[in-house]
């Protein structure tokens, strides 16, 4: 045994070395500059810690693939595992964590009207504004300040930068026409490269960058034909395009997705913002651009870099890890960090993951984190067979069948030698001419079978004139695409009704209706569709707890990320898919990548009429403004039609008029920060700060919610308030209310709090302690609870969720 065991030693060993002598790209952070250093020192700095660990110097010049100089101090470079665990160790290193080109990922209209910025005049603040005012029947609580995008000046002046996959410029979302002068505070540059020039930069991209050099480290040097991308700001696949369009695109009349679906007007939430992109996600080589993009540590850590230089004031960046890291192994929470320092809000999506807990995606709080929600417009679909039963489902097919069809099962209609299993899936040449043509196919979606897109085509070039697409799994979405011919999609429970139809009916027939878009108050009386009131939860939409500390409350808001229609690269198609030669102007597309902009332009506006206002203030009038409610002014379902709880829609749904006016802030510094990094082990980030001997726990950060994992007995935090808006000329009086979690008592002291001025603080405790009983039912142990509280004067209404867990 112990001869196998040493023959064992003796063949790993050399594994193991191979490993440690292995080169990748590490990143090497330092926290926050001194500010004591010209941009040549740092570098040098940077260097002679690289050559501390290199054999040569040319080594270590070759191996340098960023030196971060403005406000992140850190470099990335190629190390071995040993070269990076011996930095790890030096003195001034924060932290030393590996680049991986699976970390990250994108998180891939009617939206804006939904939110209440609803145009009043039919313009978009701009001398050539002359766009007729469209009219929907929303709810009025969606409506409530109608002077709000004057008052905001639609964003003007405010510089929104995007952290994306590039920007698409002829599209007439990015038109620069009636805008005036470039804002003195800008300080970027317009980068060029293939197919991007200086003039795709206007006075509304004021400014565009790429960074691919990790990306060319690990993937080798650009290649054109094998990445389908550009070498330059220039938007390849649409995502970029899309996010920056819905923070602040132009208003543009007549739009629509594939058929003219969705026609309407597009625009984005601060129109007349000024847009800086930063490309730094780049298509895989050789996959298809629907499998996703990928997006390196080191060049987003670039890109943020840039941007606070630059001068932006926001930053909306749509993307998220796939696995779970710690705040120092993680990018954008590096990045997002320096950039509050500058008060610069960062907006960035929870990513697409859901239902399941604990899966969302930039959880650190300095960071606005945006889970996803419907809007109140429904795409509707009808599939009729001819016994009678009808489906109706999420579609975006506006092709038409003229009569019922034949309607047969793909395994029954294979071609001859191809596997049934194929043909089931409708795969690529597994469908039989002779057996398909003019008839209604039915396929099942699979699961990792290639593009839905593919399936139609397939049947379509057999010869089929319609599709019913089925998914393969309980609970699964739809994966809603513009298909080549008419297409029904069903659920997997759906399928053995279908099959018994057509096994047991002579000359079994269907029928595919095309689309229909249908606001929810205007559903039709006979519709067998599942309707909801609007906003509910997507399914997609990644939830809590944060896993990361689970003392601070995730997401933090919810806005609109279902089926969004945006400007698109007029590189790509409609689907993404390199089968699909339909190229358009503006498309729809879903995940909380299209709700995370939502919230950038929101915060554009905001910016824009409270300059002042800091990056935690302008999160906390967002938050404690947000609506729990819907249409029909019930608590917000989610998408199985439970109440939705915080840990899917955080605060509630977004509405920016409401933030305007909050009344009273939940405000905290970039010191306040460091302190609360503290209390999860994080120190040294900021030469400047040390952290206390006492340490306060990770809940006190002045957040506007509450989360306290573990509760046992009584537990007490402390917040403190600004006042920043007041009801008349006397005192403003403030009363305390709750609904606490079930098994929770909850009370402040004090709980009345009176302010006699603007910027006037105070500050109170909330005490949360324990109920005595046995736990059965609704306040099982280690189960969260929600609850909420607020803050009223009769106009204002500051309000913030709650969670607990029970010991």
């Amino acid at each position: 045994m112990k001869r196998i065991s040493l023959s064992l030693l003796l063949f790993l060993l050399p594994l193991l070395a191979s490993c440690t002598k292995e080169k990748q790209v590490y990143i090497v952070y330092f926290g926050e500059h001194k500010g004591d250093k010209a941009f040549h020192e740092i570098e040098a700095h940077h260097h002679s810690y690289l050559q501390s660990v290199k054999e040569s110097e040319e080594d270590a010049k070759s191996s340098l693939l960023y030196s971060y100089k403005h406000s992140i101090n850190g470099f990335a470079a190629e190390l071995t595992l040993d070269q990076a665990s011996r930095l790890k160790e030096l003195k001034g290193v924060v932290s030393v964590f590996k680049s991986d080109p699976r970390k990250y990922k994108i998180h891939t209209t009617r939206s804006w009207e939904f939110v209440g910025l609803e145009e009043e005049e039919g313009e978009d603040y701009r001398s050539d504004g002359d766009a007729p005012r469209h009219k929907y029947d929303v709810n009025d609580r969606f409506r409530v300040g109608r002077k709000f995008l004057k008052n905001a000046k639609h964003g003007d002046g405010v510089i929104v930068g995007v952290i994306d996959g590039g920007v698409w410029p002829e599209s007439r979302s990015f038109d620069d026409k009636g805008m005036g002068p470039i804002p003195e505070s800008w300080k970027g540059i317009c980068q060029t490269g293939v197919a991007f020039n200086s003039s795709h930069c206007n006075r509304k991209i004021i400014g565009a960058r790429y960074y691919a050099r990790g990306y060319e480290r690990y993937y080798g040097p650009f290649n054109a034909e094998a990445n389908r991308d550009f070498l330059s700001p220039r938007d390849a696949d649409g995502h970029g395009s899309h996010t920056a369009s819905t923070a602040v695109g132009r208003r543009v009349n007549g739009v629509s997705a594939l058929g003219g679906i969705a026609m309407g007007t597009a625009s984005g939430g601060a129109s007349l913002a000024r847009l800086a992109v930063y490309k730094a996600c780049w298509a895989i080589p050789n996959t298809e651009k629907y499998a996703t993009n990928t997006c390196f540590d080191e060049d987003m850590l670039a890109a943020f870099d840039d941007a606070i230089a630059d001068g932006v004031n926001v930053i909306s960046i749509s993307i998220g890890a796939v696995e779970l890291h710690t705040y120092l192994e993680d990018g954008i929470a590096i990045g997002a960090l320096h950039a509050v320092k500058r008060d610069i809000v960062v907006a960035a999506s929870a990513g697409n993951d859901g239902p399941a807990g604990e899966t969302l995606s930039n959880p650190a709080p300095w960071i606005i984190t945006v889970g996803a929600s419907s809007l109140d417009r429904f795409f509707v679909g009808r599939l009729e067979l001819g016994d009678g039963y009808i489906f109706e489902s999420d579609s975006l097919t506006t092709l038409k069948m003229d009569n019922f069809a034949p309607l047969v099962y793909a395994p029954d209609v294979v071609l001859p030698g191809v596997s049934r299993n194929n043909a089931l899936l409708c795969l690529p040449n597994s469908l039989s001419p002779d057996l398909v043509r003019g008839k209604v196919v039915l396929c099942l979606r699979g699961f990792g079978s290639g593009s839905t897109i593919g399936k139609g085509l397939e049947v379509k070039r057999a010869g089929g004139v319609g599709m019913i697409l089925a998914n393969s799994r309980n609970n699964d979405a739809f994966d809603v695409e513009s298909h080549f011919v008419p297409t029904a999609l069903v659920f997997s429970s759906t399928v053995d009704s279908i099959l018994d139809y057509i096994y047991n009916t002579y000359k079994p027939v269907a029928f595919i209706k095309p689309a229909e878009t249908v606001l929810y108050r205007n559903q039709p009386k006979d519709s067998v569709y599942p309707y909801k009131p609007a906003p509910f939860m997507t399914s997609f939409s990644s939830r809590g707890p944060n896993w990361v500390d689970a003392n601070i409350l995730k997401p933090d808001i919810i806005a609109p990320g279902l089926n969004i229609l945006a400007a698109w690269s007029g590189a790509d198609s409609a689907s993404k898919d390199s089968i699909d030669r339909r190229f358009l102007g503006y498309n729809l597309d879903s995940g909380t990548s299209m709700s995370c902009p939502h919230v950038a332009g929101a915060i554009a506006l905001l910016k824009s009429m409270h300059p002042s206002w800091s990056s935690a203030a302008i999160r906390s009038a967002l938050m404690t403004t947000a609506s729990m409610t819907n249409e029909d002014n019930e608590p917000i379902q989610d998408y199985d039609g439970s109440p939705a709880n915080p840990f899917a829609l955080g605060s509630g749904h977004f509405r920016p008029t409401k933030a305007a006016s909050p009344g009273l802030v939940y405000d905290a510094s970039y010191q306040s920060y460091l302190l609360y990094c503290c209390s999860v082990g994080l120190t040294n980030l900021d030469p400047t700060f040390k952290c206390p001997s006492r340490i306060p726990p990770g809940y006190n950060l002045n957040y506007p919610s509450i989360s306290i994992p573990y509760l046992a007995g009584t537990v007490t935090v402390t917040r403190t308030v600004t006042c920043v808006g007041r009801s008349g000329n006397s005192s403003s009086v403030y009363v305390f209310n709750a609904q606490p979690p079930y098994g929770v008592i909850v009370n402040a002291e004090p709980n009345v709090l009176v302010f006699d001025r603007i910027g006037q603080k105070k500050r109170f405790n909330i005490i949360f302690t324990t109920q005595r009983y046995e736990f059965t039912g609704e306040a099982r142990r280690d189960r969260y609870r929600f609850g909420w509280f607020s803050w009223t004067d009769g106009l204002h209404v500051v309000r913030s969720p709650i969670a607990v867990s029970l010991v």
